[in-house]
């Protein structure tokens, strides 16, 4: 399986640009699906680029950290509107909800106090809360974006208070190896690309120390490569279960927040940022730590994905976030789903006998058919799906009527004239109205 030749010829093109105007020592872009890298392009010689080789993940750590805040409330440890000081008792910004921590919504200021850390050793949880201060609320919950490490840095001890686990712990037990992602550790494991900042005048390398984050290692702490990557791409677009059912998955997507109110280009779930692109929304992540940037971005209807990773500390002249979804934007472009195979339907049964067929409502048509053992309704600019929950009752599990429950409406011999939505009665005959 790989791209078409004009797709991966666009793709390299893509590659080798990024690395010549963003002068990064080295630049490896992938194109995958399924777990699968279907391209690979990597530029440049400090290292020259391979799948398999670890560069340094930043941010995108927090989509996995978010992943283990579902997996907990999922299990009932927590609900995600619980306040801050039910699990970390005694902090002064106790008074967030742990949502609004995962979304970048809480009113956080950006860091934590005391030297930047991402070019520190860190400290432990215990020294990341005695340094907390009502100061780094710069303002109430939900009045904007505000993009927050700290966040995250409280959200990973959240997890080792109710666990008595370790944040390196958790993530190896419940997202790495259930997934089988054996190349993503928490510290670098040769073969590694060193990280650089490059001088802007000389263009000579300086290489970066490659520091323990410690208490904010849930913020960006995480090594990985393009082949395991790969595997966290295709969890985005088709979860695991054993990680995560597709529901949480889906709730993770849906934004909490538009971080760019200007063009609404952007915004912001639970743990994964969003991409609007044309008519498209990609969803992943972004990162860098000194030394490296990186980038993953999906596009969950084809399930095709992009990694992007460079060893320099920001690319000269555009940004690696850019690259990732030119990248995807023309695999997606070039590259369309290939439809499954039609087969004809099983025959109703049962109760679906009486619910097939044409409905109207005001004047307009809609049509039921059974999809397995689910009913599909179809009509203007209207699409449902319901499955079944108790005799005469069905419930809305996608499209228009999600969550909502059609009642099948009886008379007195048994036929099915009527059927209603949520208060909106569809009938047999074209003629009814109301």
């Amino acid at each position: 399986m790989s791209l078409l030749p004009e797709t991966a010829r666009r793709v390299d093109e893509i590659a080798c640009r990024a690395q010549s105007a963003g002068r990064t020592p080295s630049l490896a872009l992938a194109v995958v699906r399924d777990r699968a890298v279907l391209h690979f392009a990597g530029v440049g010689e400090h290292p020259v680029p391979d799948t398999k080789t670890q560069y340094r993940l930043g941010s995108i750590t927090k989509t996995l950290t978010a992943t283990m805040v579902m997996q907990m409330r999922d299990e009932g440890f927590f609900a995600l509107d619980d306040l801050l000081y039910r699990h970390l008792p005694g902090t002064p910004i106790g008074g967030v909800t742990l949502r609004q921590l995962l979304g970048h919504v809480s009113g956080l200021q950006r860091e934590p106090d005391g030297p930047w850390w991402e070019r520190s050793t860190g400290g432990d949880a215990d020294k990341l809360l005695a340094d907390l201060g009502y100061d780094k609320l710069s303002g109430p919950p939900f009045r904007r974006y505000r993009y927050s490490n700290l966040a995250y840095g409280l959200l990973g001890a959240v997890l080792q208070r109710v666990t008595g686990e370790s944040w390196s712990s958790l993530v190896s037990k419940r997202v790495l190896d259930p997934l089988g992602m054996k190349r993503t550790t928490y510290a670098p494991m040769e073969p590694f690309a060193r990280g650089y900042v490059v001088h802007e005048l000389d263009g000579s390398l300086h290489e970066e120390p490659r520091l323990d984050s410690g208490a904010m290692a849930p913020a960006g702490q995480l090594w990985s490569t393009v082949t395991d990557m790969a595997k966290w791409a295709a969890f985005l677009t088709d979860p695991a279960p054993q990680v995560l059912p597709r529901e949480t998955v889906d709730e993770m997507c849906a934004p909490v927040v538009i971080s760019d109110l200007e063009s609404w280009t952007g915004g912001y779930g639970l743990g994964l940022q969003l991409f609007r692109v044309g008519e498209r929304v990609f969803v992943g992540h972004g990162g860098s730590m000194p030394g490296y940037v990186a980038h993953l971005a999906v596009h969950r209807r084809s399930r095709l994905g992009v990694i992007a990773f460079a060893n320099s500390y920001g690319l000269a002249g555009t940004h690696i976030r850019e690259v990732t979804l030119e990248a995807l934007t023309a695999a997606v472009d070039g590259e369309p789903a290939t439809p499954a195979a039609w087969l004809p339907p099983a025959p109703p049964a049962g109760e679906t006998v009486a619910l097939v067929g044409r409905w109207w409502w005001m004047g307009r048509e809609y049509e039921v058919h059974a999809d397995g053992e689910a009913l599909e309704m179809t009509g203007p600019h209207h699409r449902s799906r319901f499955v079944r929950e108790a005799p005469d009752r069905w419930r809305g599990v996608d499209g228009d009527n999600e969550g909502e429950v059609l009642t099948v409406l009886r008379d007195a011999d048994g036929t099915v004239p009527r059927i209603d939505i949520a208060t909106f009665v569809f009938s047999r005959n074209p003629a009814h109205l109301a």
